[in-house]
């Protein structure tokens, strides 16, 4: 509801483009630094305290924003919203800790889908509500309100103890991937060994910085090539939408309203995407990997048909059909790094994958701004290229499992 309308506000407060884009771009900075920090710590003291915590510190974000009358309150209440916005990470970690692996693609997608339906109505309650008088203050407000419910509806839901089996046939020899769920309401050493609830519990920031430090090593040794992926191919979807309107408006004589429909039906589509993970994913055989390489091989042809067309008809073919790749790939992606990572900080692991495309957001309108200097097809085709090279990544070096026994991916 707000992020279309944060520009014209801050106009509205004097700033000058310039300045409008730096507090925007703080945003995302600070996405980055704090999205495996964020996700790391809930790994630590739990899901439930992490998540309403995140969310009434959001909430204050979305409040002040709705009182700012100079940039300067403007610019600060972008900070809480930039270091703790991270529900829906958490809540996707949540999942994961609650599903077995099998499971695991087929609710993220669903959950995918649920949220997509919030960025399709979302600007269009806040379109509306901007044209009343004081409506950017009532749709700030109204997202305070929102987050304050959320936090409600997490602090009364009854969360139980849950014990689940990362496999569909038990742990395996190394018996690593199972994950005992502790709530917040038991002591954290509860389901551990007698000779465990002896040793001192170390403070809650000395296991973040430990349970960093264990990332910082697993994606050196196993999750680097999946994070590459993901950075390509984020920066070449970012890529594509980055000038879309305007591309459309220079090469064809569409309306910006026109390209608002049919850049919402996309989105609709992609929403539904989720849904279909199901029967794709039993049409691979739970294969993450061929899975994300197919849908990358077909993003990568679909951006060149886009850049390439000659008319309207293939413009919307290939949009229509980009919102389901990126869909299949953008949660087979997130699966393959909890796949890689292991069970017990999935926090942590989609936090880095978060902090990943916060970087795909810092530099991708660098580069749309210099391919657009060349030609209004140049953001999609050099989008294409960098998806070919996610391409060429995923056929050389197939990720690493952490399950016992076998190289293969899980459901495999």
């Amino acid at each position: 509801m707000v992020i279309p309308l944060l520009d014209l506000h801050a106009r509205s407060l004097g700033a000058s483009p310039t300045v409008a884009g730096i507090v925007g771009s703080s945003y995302g900075v600070l996405q980055l630094f704090s999205s495996t920090l964020v996700g790391c710590w809930s790994d630590t003291v739990g899901r439930r305290r992490s998540l309403v915590l995140c969310l009434l510190l959001s909430a204050l974000g979305y409040l002040l924003l709705g009182a700012s009358t100079s940039m300067f309150l403007f610019a600060l209440a972008r900070v809480p919203v930039g270091i703790f916005k991270h529900t829906l990470s958490i809540s996707r970690a949540l999942l994961s800790d609650l599903v077995v692996e099998k499971e695991r693609p087929m609710v993220l997608g669903t959950f995918n889908t649920a949220s997509s339906m919030g960025f399709i109505l979302g600007p269009v309650l806040g379109g509306y509500l901007a044209e009343l008088e004081g409506g950017f203050c009532l749709t700030a407000l109204l997202c305070c309100s929102i987050f304050l419910l959320n936090a409600g509806l997490v602090w009364l839901f009854p969360w139980n103890g849950t014990e689940v089996d990362r496999t569909e046939n038990g742990p395996g020899p190394g018996g690593h991937l199972a994950l005992s769920r502790r709530t917040d309401h038991e002591p954290q050493g509860a389901a551990t060994s007698p000779a465990a609830t002896v040793t001192a519990p170390r403070g809650r920031w000395a296991e973040v910085r430990s349970a960093l430090l264990d990332g910082r090593s697993l994606v050196c040794s196993k999750m680097g090539d999946i994070l590459l992926v993901r950075l390509l191919m984020g920066v070449a979807v970012m890529l594509y939408h980055s000038n879309f309107v305007l591309a459309l408006e220079e090469r064809f004589g569409v309306r910006p309203r026109t390209s608002g429909y049919l850049i919402s039906c996309s989105s609709a589509l992609g929403a539904l995407a989720g849904l279909t993970l199901g029967p794709t994913l039993r049409l691979y055989g739970h294969n993450l990997h061929a899975a994300l390489l197919h849908s990358s091989v077909l993003t990568c042809a679909l951006l060149l048909l886009y850049a390439s067309a000659g008319t309207m008809a293939l413009v919307v073919l290939a949009s229509m059909l980009l919102s389901f790749s990126t869909t299949i790939g953008r949660t087979c992606v997130t699966d393959l790094q909890l796949t890689v990572g292991g069970a017990q900080a999935s926090g942590t692991i989609i936090g880095m994958g978060q902090s990943v495309t916060a970087v795909g957001r810092i530099i991708a309108p660098l580069l749309s701004g210099v391919a657009q200097e060349v030609s209004p097809c140049g953001p999609p085709g050099l989008g294409a290229a960098l998806a070919l090279v996610a391409v060429f990544i995923m056929s050389f070096n197939k990720p690493h499992s952490n399950g016992a026994g076998s190289g293969k991916l899980k459901g495999e």
